[in-house]
């Protein structure tokens, strides 16, 4: 090397000696102009420096697009609910309640209703399930409960145990046992359907603890100056334990925003919405319609799925958003990565079935573009993923990308502003506290891209895919523990994978530094806080939870004392 440059040959030509005095790192230099140590290079250095860097480019700009999309939709999505609440102030108008029946319940003209509860495995919740579904405030000959059970281990006899109980209360309570779980919750649903009475249906997961005013809340929607065709009824979630962690805070802020906000305004203007799978009522002449296909199990969002398929008939979803529904927040962060993986997989697979069928439906494009959005949500987590990846390889080339700052003012604005609002409207005098706790949530998401990604790759690629359950402790308020329980989530090699991303990130962090790119330390550093989070409290709760099971599993263990001799 002399003067800063390679001498590449013994030649003293002027095109044998490379400047590396500049950004770019002297293996690309190299490449640029090879020379006989260029063509003993590895294999990479025969593709031309410009094709990579063109190509990494142009990775980073679909990941920028895709992301500017996403805070572009929460922005919309929050204007509209803006403009929804203004109307109804100047209109002087308010959201109105259904209305409840104030006469004697003899003589009300109820409905016949099936209440659906499928449950695998669920010791810990199935009791508080099926008491607050057997107290709901109904005519007790026009309600039938089913407890579609599916479990392995204790949940049968618990279940049967107070089915017993509420019969001899004289409420028609059911447990039916399946051993195979063929078709998982979508296949318990279809068949504990062809057992039910009721003209509706409603169902409940084994986290819910429903209102006693539910149904008289929700019914109304289908039968007192409703159209035929609304097919289902959505209410919203609320948290019977949101102040137990910082996790399950976080969780219900997303919740909130997804529910008060993405709900409320997909359902005001028109545009197709989800059914959650909870908490939520069917007509029976919607699910069995021929044009719909029922309950169906090649996607792990059976709701979803139905929901759409539904739309695309000619039904019509109804959101109530005055209408609460508490349940638990998973308190394992491991447990909440799980339901993560399935929600983000079951969606992508409902993209992929019903891709066409949108298309081909008959919708405006305005709605087509929207049903394609909503169903494709969670692909925003590939494209988090592809972001990191790829912005340290850019910092090498020396490239100045500045679209991170065309992206960032869409996706830093829409999304905390539709959270500010979901908070504002339920919390009006704290709300701000409240709010505060999106960083905690845009870590999470970060440290949840790889898992997530994973699962919309085998939902994009695989076929089907097990039905895992998310893990329930019976967890309520700020109480409550469930490191001791059996059902606690053990860790996945995929902690491997996200520590070495937290040190990618780390690593385009000093890049960034270095390179004077400070755009995108911001970017880089949430990366780095998120996996290593994800990580560190995925590793700390495997071990609370193995150290809880092997404490319990020693008492259990020890020999009881001795009896008392009795001295007479």
């Amino acid at each position: 090397m002399k003067n800063g440059c390679f001498d590449s040959t013994s030649s003293n030509s002027k095109n044998d000696c490379v400047n590396v005095t500049g950004p770019r790192t002297y293996h690309w230099e190299l490449v640029r102009q090879p020379g006989p140590k260029a063509k003993a290079s590895k294999w990479w250095t025969l593709v031309p420096y410009t094709f990579l860097e063109a190509g990494l480019q142009i990775l980073y700009l679909v990941g920028a697009t895709g992301l500017a999309l996403y805070g572009l939709q929460a922005l919309i999505l929050t204007l509209l609910k803006l403009c929804e609440e203004r109307l109804l102030r100047k209109s002087s108008a308010r959201p109105v309640n259904p209305p409840v029946c104030r006469q004697s319940i003899e003589s009300c003209n109820w409905p016949s209703v099936t209440v659906q509860l499928p449950v695998y495995n669920e010791v810990h919740v199935v009791s508080r399930l099926i008491d607050a579904c057997a107290t709901l405030d109904y005519p007790s000959d026009r309600l039938q409960i089913q407890i579609l059970d599916d479990s392995t281990d204790g949940t049968t006899a618990i279940a049967e145990s107070r089915a017993e109980f509420w019969r001899s209360q004289g409420a028609d309570v059911q447990v039916l046992h399946r051993s195979d779980r063929r078709g998982f919750k979508a296949g318990a649903l279809k068949e504990g359907l062809h057992q039910a009475s009721g003209e509706f249906i409603a169902v409940f997961d084994a986290d819910f603890a429903p209102l006693p005013d539910f149904l008289k809340r929700t019914l109304p929607a289908f039968l007192e100056n409703a159209p035929q065709n609304v097919g289902f009824v959505q209410t919203r979630w609320t948290h019977l334990n949101e102040p137990y962690s910082a996790l399950t805070k976080a969780q219900a802020l997303a919740l909130d925003g997804h529910f008060v906000v993405e709900q409320a305004a997909r359902h005001a203007v028109g545009l197709p919405f989800g059914f959650n799978g909870s908490a939520g009522v069917w007509r029976r002449a919607c699910i069995e319609d021929q044009a719909v296909g029922g309950w169906q199990d090649d996607t792990l969002c059976e709701d979803l799925d139905l929901s759409y398929r539904a739309q695309l008939a000619g039904w019509q979803g109804v959101y109530l958003d005055d209408v609460e529904a508490p349940a638990e927040l998973p308190p394992q962060l491991l447990a909440f990565k799980r339901q993560q993986f399935r929600w983000a997989k079951g969606s992508v697979a409902t993209l992929r079935k019903l891709a066409a069928s949108v298309w081909q439906g008959g919708w405006p494009t305005l709605k087509r573009t929207a049903a394609y959005v909503h169903l494709g949500g969670y692909l925003i987590h590939p494209l988090l993923l592809l972001l990191l990846l790829v912005t340290p390889l850019l910092m090498l080339f020396g490239s100045h990308a500045y679209w991170p700052l065309a992206y960032l003012s869409l996706v830093s604005v829409g999304p905390p502003a539709l959270y500010a609002l979901a908070q504002r409207r339920l919390h009006p005098q704290d709300w701000m506290r409240r709010w505060a706790r999106l960083p905690l949530l845009m870590l999470l998401g970060m440290g949840l891209s790889l898992s997530n990604s994973v699962a919309a790759w085998q939902a994009l690629f695989g076929k089907g895919g097990t039905f895992l359950r998310t893990p329930k402790f019976n967890v309520e308020g700020s109480a409550g523990s469930w490191h001791g329980s059996g059902y606690a989530l053990d860790l996945e090699p995929i902690v491997a994978v996200e520590l070495t991303l937290a040190l990618y990130a780390g690593t385009g962090c000093y890049l960034a530094a270095i390179h004077g790119q400070w755009w995108n330390l911001p970017f880089l550093a949430f990366y780095a806080c998120g996996y290593a989070l994800v990580a560190a409290a995925g590793l700390y709760e495997s071990s609370r939870a193995r150290s809880a099971r092997l404490n319990l599993g020693r008492r259990m263990a020890r020999p009881l004392p001795p009896k008392n001799l009795v001295k007479y």
